[in-house]
């Protein structure tokens, strides 16, 4: 895996809108926070484009990505927000211009599709993190500036990330690849060109968010039939927020995963809030070597820096 250079105080962070397009306010407030942080966020006019639901025609995005990219003076790439759309872009990008200056890029929900290209297909380190909309906007009560931190400025092993709400539903202790996003993105990615692939023996994360438990069932069955599930040494689940079922039936999105994937044999976690979480959103390296322990203290441990010096 190639890894990108941890970020310094007063690095440029390009802010692009890979997918849907924002709320002003939301986008000022958090430009404004990663200035608090210490950095210099740098964008062009094209981020305010908009056409239909997503930002702008994807040769528009794409050229954002791409240009920020190639700019020397530019550490990382962070987007706005999810949405839609950037799933577009991918074909207009270059596997080899990634690979030759890697560089963070922090996201999560739709840009799924991003992070899994960059670290499945370009093996290059990408970050399911904070994006401005939502989390950065809102400060440190929307995202966790700790594995912000530890993750993305310091060349060495993050360590144990966990949460109080943290569950083992399934017990053990496994160590792969950490890789993964939400679930929809990752199964829409079947049968193309950017397809997910994951090493064997990976750690497999799974965000999702306001998917009713028989849709949740529907797309856990799906990973379990492709066989997909079965190159997994390690399963941890996010907050899954709103996922649980709202009429009187009660199903919850925990109770889905724990009949749907009996019989795993791996440890399995449940309550990680990174990405869709009503908690503060955690930082997690994706394509960096990480251990799940699922006992009496359920923990993801990071045990492979995700940036060099």
């Amino acid at each position: 895996m190639r890894k990108p250079r941890a970020l310094r105080p007063g690095d440029k962070i390009a802010v692009i809108a890979p997918a849907s397009s924002f709320a002003r306010d939301e986008f000022d407030a958090g430009v404004a926070e990663l200035r608090r942080l210490g950095y210099e966020p740098v964008y062009d006019e094209t981020v305010f484009a908009r056409d239909a639901y997503v930002a702008g025609e994807p040769s528009l995005r794409a050229a954002a990505f791409r240009r920020a990219w190639a700019d020397e003076e530019v550490a990382a790439l962070i987007a706005v927000r999810g949405g839609y759309g950037s799933v577009h872009i991918l074909p207009l990008l270059d596997a080899a211009e990634v690979r030759r200056a890697p560089k963070p890029f922090i996201g999560y929900s739709d840009n799924t599709s991003i992070l899994s290209w960059l670290t499945t297909r370009c093996g290059v380190v990408s970050f399911h993190g904070p994006m401005l909309e939502g989390r950065l906007a809102h400060g440190e009560s929307a995202y966790d500036r700790d594995t912000f931190t530890r993750v993305l400025s310091i060349d060495e092993p993050a360590g144990e990330i966990t949460h109080p709400e943290l569950e083992a539903l399934m017990p053990g202790e496994a160590s792969g690849t950490l890789v993964g996003g939400t679930l929809t993105q990752l199964l829409a990615s079947f049968r193309t060109p950017f397809e997910f692939d994951p090493p064997g023996g990976h750690v497999l994360f799974i965000d999702e968010v306001a998917e009713r438990p028989y849709r949740l069932d529907r797309m856990l069955t799906q990973l379990r039939l492709s066989g997909w599930l079965a190159k997994a040494s390690a399963l941890v689940f996010g907050e899954l927020p709103r996922c649980d079922e709202p009429t009187e039936s009660g199903v919850t999105a925990r109770a889905v995963v724990t009949r749907v994937l009996a019989g795993f044999p791996g440890p399995v976690l449940f309550g990680l809030p990174s990405g869709h979480t009503t908690a503060p959103c955690l930082t997690l390296p994706f394509g960096v070597r990480a251990r799940v322990v699922a006992g009496a203290r359920p923990a993801v441990i990071i045990e492979e820096a995700a940036v060099t010096a």
